[in-house]
């Protein structure tokens, strides 16, 4: 321990001796371990931390999966089938979330509300902490209706009351009666702040209706596979039971952390190998420092040794100060990491799933500790090693120069600098690949324009009347009005359906069917099903007049509806162009008449009236998918989450005031949520843009890192090479042959980095390739940029070094040799 304590002595004088040297190590590592714990931070929130539930990996999401192996939601009956036969789960439960309108609490609110069957409760392990759970009773249809509350709607909304009795919540025409407060950080799924009964409401009876989300639990000693098989066997059978009726070929059944993180999983793996890139470029840039550190001290080694220190001496000496640099850099590290947990959390898009999980926790803080110690034992047996190798003693003699200042210590030096540049060329092509993803996604057309576009949210309870439907047209047309009279707003419409507001369209089958062929009941339905050539799947819409001239959809032929389209009128449909080259690629779709009451429950025939042009509604990098647009003033029942959107050339601010109080004036208990459309246009964008940044931002830090290295390695070098070209200039070598020499020299380094560098991106660019759009993986334009940049940083890196060998003076060089 008393060697310990003087080795630890004798390293922070070591230090402070040489603060330049000290900064810059700190710095570097600082940089890179603090990088490596943010996005760790993110990546054991989101992929690796246990959800917070009894046994966690025990819970499963379930999904059908048709005769291609797409995934889909459940089918109410599939469902119902599924629990019945199973035997692999101690619960299965269905789940189907909504945005309502609720009120009767301190104000009116727009509540995320989910519909739970039975054992839902039981498959989270949780139960209310005050109050209490759904029982057989209330999940009976015609069952009194009750409700359960999260914790902060309880507390914000109902004012943390114990006493339920005084509260009575109304949302979509039915009044609840509060049973019971969640615990404080359960809101699964989709932040519920409102849970009710399925059992309450009608079924479903469509087993092509894939409306329901299933979670389970599996029974202890059962695994994913064999439930994966067990329900394999059902869905076999259900298949030949019900044929054409069903779209269930097989099941899914996928861990609930992994199905909630699939979609983000690759981008965040994609970004912790970019930061493990980083913290190697950092690396090699102290290692570089410390070989040069090393080399200088040569001779007090050298003493040393002959003073009796034996190599392991040296080697301890070494580690203890590599642990005292590491030390100091990772506490620094471990703050700046803390820092950019908070900024990573900021700037993450708001559908990151578990983002809440993210924060500098002991598992993560247990990370960098043992990221530290690697690098202090790494970089600590490096040094040690080149340091103490050889004959030391031999730096006594006069003149002698030790091995670390020779040919060797030369060769390690541009071997890590070779390093460095392959790395920093993997991280620049990785970064110029999502630049220019981007770029393509931009550079789209998404049919539609996003600029001066208002949008206002309003949830409206459901219609269950043809009398409230009458209402709700009168309601939303004298909205309209109103709206349209505000100062600046050119035209006003609404729609069921924002293009990039969410991934989530209703969609479905719908049939080719002449007037008079209507089908009327379920079997109608079911015998339509089986008429494959009639058929066809497509989105679908409720939409105003003017809901295409506010987001600039254009009127490709026929028209759009007008105030002819009444309820009781014939009922029509406006298509886009994809549907039309789809389903009548050598005809004119106007005038066919086609049935989608599957959608509404209503089986009205619609009449094609018009064609439109195609808007990318889930996100700008997939196709517009065909897509049938209902009159809203016809097919009311539908647009209970009604958007409106208001072309404005006023600021947004004074659109939105005046918005929100016409909607006061007509009806207090309505609450509406407003946005721009060009801030829905760039939330579609957030993740992309999320990549690419930070993978930007550690490409930009390696680039700057890499190039310090090279300068450092030909600094150094020139100056161990005084004498040498002291000699070459005294024989007659010009300042122009020793520049061309160290130049070479430094660019030789730097072309067997970018050989090496893009050998491996093209393993890089193979993981990427999920993220990238409209461009190649193997890009022969972004890696030749990067290797154009590369190139020019490295030359203006070594241009410093050997326009400084270019003023040797030889008999200064020569005066002791």
């Amino acid at each position: 321990m008393d060697s310990l304590w003087l080795d630890f002595r004798h390293a922070i004088r070591q230090l402070r001796k040489r603060p330049g040297f000290a900064a810059v190590t700190i710095f570097t590592l600082a940089l890179g371990i603090g990088a490596t714990t943010a996005i760790f931070s993110v990546v054991y929130g989101v992929l690796l931390r246990p959800l917070p539930y009894p046994q966690p990996d025990q819970i499963v999401q379930v999904s059908e999966l048709d005769a291609t192996g797409a995934s889909m939601n459940v089918a109410e009956p599939n469902f119902l089938d599924l629990r019945t036969g199973s035997k692999s789960f101690v619960g299965l439960a269905e789940v189907n979330s909504d945005v309502v309108t609720v009120t009767g609490a301190a104000e009116p609110t727009r509540a995320n509300t989910s519909a739970v069957s039975q054992d839902f409760f039981k498959v989270f392990g949780v139960m209310p902490v005050i109050g209490r759970a759904f029982s057989t009773e209330d999940q009976r249809p015609n069952a009194a209706t009750v409700l359960l509350v999260s914790h902060a709607y309880w507390q914000q909304y109902l004012g943390s009351s114990p006493d339920f009795s005084k509260f009575k919540l109304v949302a979509d025409n039915q009044i609840y009666s509060v049973v019971g407060v969640m615990p404080e950080h359960f809101s699964f799924p989709n932040n519920t702040e409102l849970w009710v009964p399925r059992g309450v409401f009608p079924k479903d009876e469509s087993r092509t209706a894939h409306n329901w989300t299933v979670y389970g639990r599996l029974r202890n000693g059962a695994s994913i596979g064999s439930a994966r098989s067990e329900l394999d066997v059902i869905a076999s059978r259900l298949k030949q039971q019900y044929g054409v009726d069903t779209d269930m070929s097989t099941a899914s059944v996928l861990r609930l952390q992994d199905a909630m993180t699939a979609q983000v999983r690759p981008a965040l793996l994609l970004l912790l190998g970019a930061v493990a890139f980083l913290l190697l470029v950092a690396c090699a840039n102290v290692a570089n420092l410390l070989l040069a550190q090393a080399a200088s001290r040569q001779r007090e080694l050298a003493i040393r040794s002959a003073l009796g220190a034996n190599r392991g001496t040296l080697v301890q000496q070494f580690l203890v100060e590599s642990l005292v640099l590491c030390g100091t850099s990772g506490a620094l590290g471990i703050v700046a990491g803390r820092w950019g947990v908070d900024v990573l959390v900021a700037v993450a898009p708001k559908d990151l799933p578990r983002l809440d999980a993210v924060s500098t926790n002991l598992p993560v803080l247990s990370f960098a500790v043992a990221i530290i110690l690697l690098l202090a034992a790494g970089l600590g047996i490096f040094t040690a090693v080149r340091a103490s190798s050889g004959d030391v003693r031999e730096s006594l003699v006069e003149g002698g120069q030790g091995q670390i200042a020779g040919p060797q210590s030369q060769r390690l030096g541009r071997v890590i600098v070779v390093a460095q540049m392959a790395t920093t060329l993997v991280l620049l092509v990785g970064a110029g690949l999502l630049g220019r993803s981007l770029l393509r996604v931009l550079n789209i057309d998404p049919g539609f324009h996003a600029e001066h576009v208002v949008t206002m949210d309003l949830a409206f309870p459901q219609i269950e009347s043809d009398a409230e439907k009458v209402r709700r047209v009168r309601f939303v047309d004298e909205l309209f009005t109103r709206l349209r009279a505000v100062p600046g707003v050119d035209a006003v419409g609404g729609s069921d359906n924002l293009p990039l507001a969410s991934d989530f369209l209703a969609n479905g089958t719908f049939w080719m069917v002449k007037p008079g062929q209507e089908p009327k009941t379920l079997e109608d339905f079911q015998a339509l099903g089986r008429n494959k050539e009639i058929s066809g799947y497509a989105d679908y819409s409720v939409a105003s007049e003017d809901y295409f001239k506010v987001l600039g959809i254009p009127l490709v032929r026929g028209r759009i509806f007008d105030g002819r389209d009444t309820i009781g009128a014939m009922h029509v449909a406006v298509i886009n162009e994809a549907l039309a080259r789809e389903r009548w690629p050598n005809e004119d779709p106007l005038g066919k008449t086609i049935e989608f009451g599957n959608m509404d429950n209503d089986a009205r025939l619609l009449t094609i009236v018009g064609i439109v042009g195609d808007a990318r509604y889930r996100s700008l990098e997939r196709r517009p998918a065909p897509t049938i647009y209902v009159d809203f003033r016809q097919r009311p029942q539908r647009g209970s989450l009604l958007t409106v959107v208001m072309r404005s050339a006023m600021a947004p601010a004074g659109t939105i005031a005046a918005s929100r109080e016409i909607i006061h004036e007509l009806d207090p208990n309505l609450p509406p949520h407003f946005h721009t459309f060009q801030q829905v246009f760039a939330s579609s964008l957030a993740g992309r843009k999320f990549n690419l940044t930070l993978v930007s931002a550690f490409a930009v830090t390696a680039l700057l890192l890499a190039a310090a290295g090279i300068y450092g390695v030909m600094a150094y070098t020139v100056a161990r090479r005084t004498r040498e070209l002291g000699v070459r200039m005294a024989l007659g070598a010009t300042p122009r042959d020793v520049l061309r020499l160290v130049l070479g020299e430094g660019m030789w380094t730097t072309a067997l980095g970018v050989v090496i560098g893009t050998a491996g991106t093209f393993a890089l660019t193979r993981l990427i390739s999920s993220l990238l759009f409209g461009v190649s993986p193997f890009d022969p334009l972004t890696l030749g940029g990067v290797v154009l940049v590369l190139a020019a940083v490295s030359l203006l890196a070594c241009w410093v070094p050997a326009r400084k060998a270019t003023r040797v003076d030889p008999l200064v060089a020569l005066r002791y040799e």
